[in-house]
């Protein structure tokens, strides 16, 4: 497989979000001035994969045309795997005003049993906006899970019906393979793979450092870049600076297994050859990464702490204009300059449920040693929240020269909706049962 020669070259990849693109691995695959031929080039397929209904209007249409050796109808029928959908993709149902915080999940990511686990056993579903199959019929909300695995999906391939998958790895690279191309992913970086799309999640390299990280499905319209309005064209994340795999393509047949995500629940079947067998593709509706390192951040050049929506990466819009179903967020290495002013996060009660997780270093509104790297918080909506009392003493007495945060990364999950918890939430060992007594320490104010 790729990922077992780790004198590989880097994956080829397009640059651009939202383009469309076009790509062959063998020249001459890819028709010229149609979409379906009679007889294509090579006796290959022509397939649509359709992102989006065909009458939306141009600006959101999402579609892309693949030219493969096989039709992807070649696998056998469906039935489902409720024992594995039991163990990673839950129900969130436990609905919790309270202000939680986890421990990295699992703390000991170097264990043998998590050495012998693929991408798809590993998932643990933590959060969400409701019942699975109720997001997929409302086309809206939002899950939370989390991952960590170390072994190949070797005979595997997985496809997710109901949503987009956003990855943000916190330990160890991925390679991600899909139908359009690979991507190499590394902590740092992020991918999305959109709906409906066949894929494999492995390690990059098999060296025994197994790989941690969350997952955003997202439920709702697919995530766009943000409006910029007076920040103007060159802030945040920039178009260029996402990355889309160039094609290629194996001929490889076997005994595998595609697993499909349905209505909340895994369905598997028998599929005698690799789904990765695309030659060439064109379209817009495609897989890509990109490297948070490359975010144009803004921030106060004068006073008090703005809104976090400045570090808004990547939103999927609701209907309701400036509200999103989720919003991707990332606090990353930055100068802090305000003058006369409190520095770090403001208390805050917020309409939008936040959950936020660490990739790498410590947040600046929390103590180092409670929210750590593959850890993760939750404060839903209206829940009081802000800086804990020892980061708030500090940044209350500190001198105000420029300080840059470095060696920090950190990022939220953020939507309109109420985010339900699961039983595997609420784990003994897993939930910090004293994350409220972080703010019992504040003095009262003396007027």
């Amino acid at each position: 497989m790729r990922n077992q020669n780790k004198a590989r070259s880097p994956s080829k990849y397009l640059s651009g979000f939202g383009n469309h693109f076009s790509t062959e691995a063998k020249e001459g695959a890819l028709p010229r001035d149609q979409n379906s031929p009679q007889k294509p080039l090579f006796g290959l397929y022509a397939e649509q994969l359709s992102g989006s209904a065909f009458t939306v209007p141009r600006a959101q249409n999402l579609s892309s045309w693949l030219y493969r050796l096989r039709p992807s109808v070649m696998h056998g029928p469906f039935a489902p795997l409720r024992e594995l959908t039991q163990t990673t993709f839950f129900n969130p149902k436990h609905l919790d005003p309270n202000q939680m915080r986890w421990n990295s999940y699992p703390e000991d990511a170097e264990s043998a049993s998590v050495s012998a686990t693929d991408f798809v056993t590993s998932i643990r579903t933590l959060a969400g906006t409701g019942p699975a199959l109720s997001a997929v019929r409302e086309q809206r909300g939002l899950h939370i899970h989390l991952y960590c695995f170390g072994t190949l999906m070797v005979d595997r391939f997985f496809m997710n019906a109901d949503s987009d998958f956003l990855f943000v790895p916190e330990q160890g690279a991925l390679e991600v393979r899909t139908e359009l191309g690979s991507l190499d992913v590394s902590p740092g970086e992020i991918c999305v793979i959109p709906r409906g799309m066949k894929f494999q999640i492995n390690p990059f390299e098999t060296d025994g450092l197994s790989c941690r990280g969350y997952i955003a499905e997202n439920f709702g319209q697919p995530f766009r870049l943000p409006e910029l309005g007076p920040i103007g064209a060159n802030g945040l994340a920039h178009s260029r600076h996402f990355l889309t795999p160039v094609a290629e393509y194996e001929n490889k047949a076997g005994d595998f297994e595609l697993i499909a995500k349905f209505g909340g629940e895994l369905w598997g079947a028998k599929i005698e050859h690799s789904p990765f067998d695309v030659v060439a593709w064109h379209g817009n509706y495609v897989p890509y990464k990109y490297d948070l390192a490359k975010f144009n951040t803004v921030n106060t050049v004068s006073f008090d702490h703005l809104d976090p929506s400045i570090f808004t990466v990547l939103t999927s819009p609701s209907e309701t204009p400036g509200v999103a179903n989720v919003d991707f967020v990332i606090f990353p290495p930055r100068w802090m300059v305000a003058e006369n002013t409190f520095r770090p996060p403001y208390f805050h009660r917020n309409c939008m449920s936040e959950y936020m997780g660490l990739i790498r270093g410590v947040y600046d509104a929390k103590t180092a040693g409670g929210f750590v790297p593959g850890g993760g918080s939750l404060h839903n909506f209206y829940s009081a929240h802000g800086p804990d009392s020892e980061s708030h003493r500090k940044a209350s007495v500190s001198e105000l020269t420029p300080v840059k945060l470095e060696d920090t990364l950190a990022f939220m999950f953020e939507s309109r909706a109420p985010l339900l918890v699961t039983d595997f939430a609420k784990k003994e060992a897993f939930l910090q049962r004293d994350y409220l007594s972080h703010w019992r320490t504040f003095i009262p104010g003396n007027p």
